[in-house]
């Protein structure tokens, strides 16, 4: 911050004159101050005074050590001031930020007093004889002042913002950490917890939510560009979101825009209350991308997935049933069993006779007979219990989930 100077012109003015203009300037502050602030308060009819300890408008004090500083800086000859201007305006800063309003209003009030305090000035000026160049310099040593009171301004604010912004961040976490951890509270007890943490950062509770695990392109990444109704958590090593109504109009949409250039999984909708849930879905998911056995490169729906998330992570389970209802292929060479198991698949999934078969492979419907032979003479009765074709079923469509059968037509 650069204290208020002036140029030749108004050093060239006697010393007798600047003393006698300071003189006039200081017994006129308590007036001129007044008037400034009536003519705010008109400008600005919303405006809310805060009193001081002596029961004084603390604008009106401002005001007041604003002019006087101001003028003593003048009669210092244009060097830097020995104090910067009043701390009340760091104050005044910090009041926007309390009240909810941006800065905008108040350099509005600021440029006001300026003007008004450099009519009365100019007057003063001309009574005694202060030569127009002198007054023109101290016009823009006016507005330069201007600055550094809303520079105190943005200080107070910026620094107001960073505290409300942070006690936000903090109560957001304590929040975040009630809905996404998995506990054995009685409804009523976590709904009522959940709505006194929810009121502390003014987040409105919905009645259901859909939480998001991301997976960060880079470190350096910006964060998504969400409104603070979506809860977003950065701090953890794969952010998370809590949305919202995710069936709302436009929800879907605005998540889209918001996390472009973002891989990750949202979970299905669930209520508020058992959010937990939904986390536990997109964590499975976003394990899957990692692993390549889901699409990456935007944001995916668990809901859009079902059949990759019910049968991909069980492996052990999976694993077992597997080698235990495709056991009948071991004797078969790695090619030509990979086809039987296609061919059988084809046929769980269809129920329908070889042509049909046929065409969902892209083979010869005589190919698809000799295979079905062949499978009988395999799996044998088993192939008459329903529990062993779902069992069936089961394993070769997690096969080819997992890129190990053919998912479209063969030749």
């Amino acid at each position: 911050m650069t204290a208020t100077t002036v140029g030749a012109a108004w050093l060239d003015v006697p010393a007798l004159r600047v003393r006698r203009f300071a003189e006039r300037a200081h017994a006129e502050v308590p007036e001129l101050a007044g008037k400034i602030l009536r003519e705010i308060r008109r400008e600005h009819p919303k405006l809310s005074l805060t009193l001081d300890d002596s029961g004084e408008p603390k604008a009106l004090i401002g005001i007041r050590r604003a002019l006087e500083h101001f003028i003593d800086q003048l009669t210092a000859g244009g060097h830097p001031a020995a104090h910067p201007p009043p701390q009340v305006f760091q104050e005044f800063g910090r009041g926007e930020v309390l009240e909810g309003r941006s800065l905008d209003s108040l350099q509005a009030m600021y440029r006001l007093g300026i003007r008004l305090a450099w009519r009365r000035y100019s007057e003063i000026g001309t009574e005694l004889e202060i030569p127009p160049p002198a007054m023109y310099e101290l016009a823009d040593a006016g507005f330069a002042y201007l600055d550094q009171l809303v520079a105190e301004s943005v200080r107070g604010y910026a620094e107001a913002a960073a505290r409300r912004a942070g006690e936000r961040l903090r109560l957001q976490r304590r929040l975040l950490d009630l809905l996404l951890s998995e506990h054995h509270r009685p409804g009523g007890e976590l709904t009522e917890l959940i709505a006194d943490r929810a009121a502390r950062i003014g987040w409105t509770v919905p009645r259901t939510v859909a939480v998001a695990v991301l997976l960060r392109p880079s470190r350096s990444a910006v964060p998504p560009a969400v409104g603070e109704e979506v809860l977003l958590d950065m701090e953890c090593e794969q952010p998370r979101m809590v949305v919202p109504e995710p069936g709302a109009p436009g929800r879907a949409d605005l998540l889209r825009r918001a996390t472009a250039g973002w891989a990750g999984a949202m979970g299905p909708p669930v209520p508020v209350t058992e959010a937990a849930k939904s986390l536990n879905w997109a964590e499975s998911a976003v394990a899957l991308i990692e692993r390549g056995l889901l699409p990456g490169g935007e944001l995916l729906p668990c809901t859009e997935h079902t059949e990759a998330l019910v049968l991909l992570p069980p492996e052990e389970l999976i694993g077992d049933l597997t080698r235990r209802r495709l056991a009948p292929l071991d004797g078969c060479g790695p090619a030509h069993g990979r086809r039987l198991a296609e061919t059988l698949l084809a046929w769980l999934e269809t129920r329908g006779g070889a042509p049909e078969v046929a065409t969902r492979l892209g083979v010869h419907p005589q190919t698809v007979r000799y295979r079905l032979r062949q499978i009988r003479e395999l799996w044998g009765t088993e192939m008459e219990h329903p529990d062993s074709r779902f069992e069936l079923e089961l394993v070769l469509r997690t096969m080819r989930l997992r890129g190990e059968l053919g998912s479209g037509a063969r030749t």
